[in-house]
C-alpha cells in the first residue's frame, strides 16, 4: 500500500516536548489546533531520557497519519533534531526559555541543524508556540483547502483587532486638536 492509499483517522499534528515543564507554554498550540478543528496529540518523550521511544515515535509518525510534528525543547534542545533525523515529515522546533540563558541556548541548538536535517525554527517561548501551530496550519492547508479559507478569516480577524485597537487608542488618548491659522 503506498502513501496515497492509507486511510488514517488519527491526529494530523503531533506536539512533542521533552518535559512536562514545557506544557504550560506548549498547550497554546493545542488551543490553536482546536480553533481550526485540527486533530492533534500532545506527547512527552525525551530525546535524552527516553531516546528509544523518541526514535520509535519519529519512525512511525507518518504511518500513523501525522503530517507535521512540532517539537518544543530547552537547553541543549536536541528533541526537534532527533525527530527530524528519523522522519521526512516537516518538523517545527520551538525553543523553550531557560533560566540560565533565557532560551538563547535553545534557539541556537535548534536553528543550527546540519545540512540534510532541516528543522523549521520559531521564536522562543509563547510567541514561537503560537507561530509553530499557525505554520503547521499553513502546511496542512496545502492539502486541505478549507483550512486556507479558515486562515484567510483568521488573518482578517487580526486586521480587525489592529483597527479596533487603533480606534480605542484614538478615542482614549484623543486626537491632536488642529490649530487654525
Amino acid at each position: 500500500m503506498d502513501k496515497t492509499e492509507k486511510k488514517v483517522n488519527g491526529p494530523l499534528v503531533s506536539i512533542i516536548m521533552g518535559s512536562d515543564s514545557d506544557l504550560e507554554v506548549v498547550k497554546e498550540a493545542a488551543v490553536i489546533f482546536k480553533n481550526f478543528s485540527i486533530s492533534h496529540e500532545v506527547r512527552i518523550i525525551s530525546a535524552h531520557r527516553s531516546p528509544d521511544e523518541i526514535v520509535e515515535f519519529a519512525k512511525r509518525a507518518e504511518d500513523r497519519g501525522i503530517k507535521v510534528i512540532i517539537a518544543a525543547a530547552g537547553g541543549a534542545a536536541h528533541l526537534p533534531g532527533v525527530i527530524a533525523s528519523h522522519t521526512t515529515l516537516p518538523v517545527i522546533g520551538i525553543p523553550m526559555e531557560t533560566d540560565e540563558l533565557k532560551g538563547i541556548d535553545s534557539l541556537l541548538s535548534i536553528v543550527q541543524m546540519p545540512v540534510g536535517v532541516p528543522v523549521g525554527t520559531m521564536a522562543i517561548g509563547r510567541s514561537g508556540t503560537k507561530n509553530a501551530a499557525l505554520f503547521a496550519v499553513e502546511i496542512l492547508a496545502l492539502i486541505d483547502s478549507s483550512l486556507t479559507c479558515d486562515l484567510i478569516k483568521y488573518k482578517a480577524g487580526l486586521v480587525e483587532k489592529v483597527k479596533e485597537s487603533d480606534r480605542k487608542a484614538q478615542d482614549n488618548i484623543g486626537r491632536c486638536p488642529t490649530q487654525e491659522s
